[in-house]
């Protein structure tokens, strides 16, 4: 029989980091693991207030599903008893990963899909002034692929200053939903002569029928806007990409299904991440392969992470190892 056990934790970050909606100094996860009495699988998440979602309310609607785990709730089952987000999440990701184990095999080989192979992962400057963005932006020169937080009113400068301090640097942009429809067009135009290549999220999920009629000659994804393969229909006609987190989705399994109805649409693919420990990484880098854009920076924003964290090099990252995930 199968025991489910779940635990809050908490992962000071390096240094306080800002979006449009709020700071946070530290990564509040909650993990999950399930053990079969001889090997346990793990899974971790990241509750974000934004879904409606805390700590405790994750932590609480796992630990309802220990009859269920103990009765041999699978994979399929988990995705009918739980909504998408982050609770559903370590609990898919913890079943991968006992299965992975018991059967002795990588995640990826149970799943069909190619070896995974090395990535090279965005890297995140936090919102701040233009001048404080700068200066980050020169510590962090040599990362091949920047991105930046935005909110609106200053975002060309703080641009130009990143910019001006990183000139070799691919950039791409996150408002997180703090511009207006007005701003889109301009910016976009203006974001273009700095090499900017991607605008993730502008407007807020509310407003997204407003960028079918903006032009933007910068290729818009959508994050807040596209949880799972169903919200497709409606965003092939307003998004050029879509950003796939595995806390949106509830797990590897529907971001899998995710990534497939993707492709399909003709939309491309980001792989991104909340700010969180390896564990939770590990799991989206598979989805991550061949995405044209990968942003699973979590552990590089954290004091410490795991001791059996992924392998970064720069902004290079190694697939995960058995002692960590999968």
């Amino acid at each position: 029989m199968a025991t489910l056990s779940v635990r809050p934790e908490t992962w000071p970050l390096a240094k306080a980091f800002t979006i449009s909606r709020g700071s946070r100094t530290a990564a509040e996860v909650v993990v999950a693991e399930i053990s079969d009495g001889k090997m346990t699988g793990r899974g971790e998440c990241m509750p974000y207030a934004r879904y409606g979602e805390s700590v405790d309310g994750v932590a609480a609607a796992i630990a309802n599903q220990v009859d269920a785990i103990a009765a041999g709730m699978d994979r399929a089952a988990l995705q009918e008893a739980l909504p998408p987000g982050a609770a559903r999440n370590a609990l898919d990701c913890a079943l991968w990963d006992l299965a992975a184990k018991k059967a002795g095999q990588p995640v990826w080989q149970l799943a069909g899909l190619p070896e995974p192979g090395p990535l090279v992962t965005a890297y995140t400057l936090s919102l701040d002034t233009p001048e404080a963005m700068g200066v980050d932006a020169r510590d962090n020169a040599a990362r091949p692929l920047l991105k930046m937080k935005l909110m609106g009113e200053g975002d060309l400068e703080r641009v130009a200053a990143v910019r001006e301090n990183a000139p070799d640097a691919r950039i791409i942009v996150d408002a997180n939903e703090g511009w207006n429809v007005s701003m889109v067009e301009p910016f976009s135009v203006e974001l273009l002569k700095f090499g900017v290549e991607m605008i993730e999220q502008p407007l807020p999920a509310s407003d997204d029928a407003l960028l079918a009629n903006c032009n933007h000659p910068i290729p818009i994804c959508a994050d807040e806007s596209c949880h799972v393969s169903g919200d497709l229909e409606k965003l092939v006609t307003r998004y050029d990409m879509i950003n796939i987190k595995l806390d949106k989705t509830g797990g590897l399994t529907e971001a899998l299904a995710l990534r497939a109805a993707a492709n399909a649409a003709g939309l491309k693919v980001m792989v991104g991440c909340m700010i969180a420990t390896s564990l939770a990484m590990a799991p989206a880098a598979l989805v991550a392969q061949g995405a044209q854009v990968v942003d699973l920076d979590g552990p590089l924003l954290l004091a410490k992470d795991r001791p059996d964290g992924l392998a970064y090099d720069g902004s290079t990252l190694s697939p995960s190892r058995p002692a960590l995930w999968g």
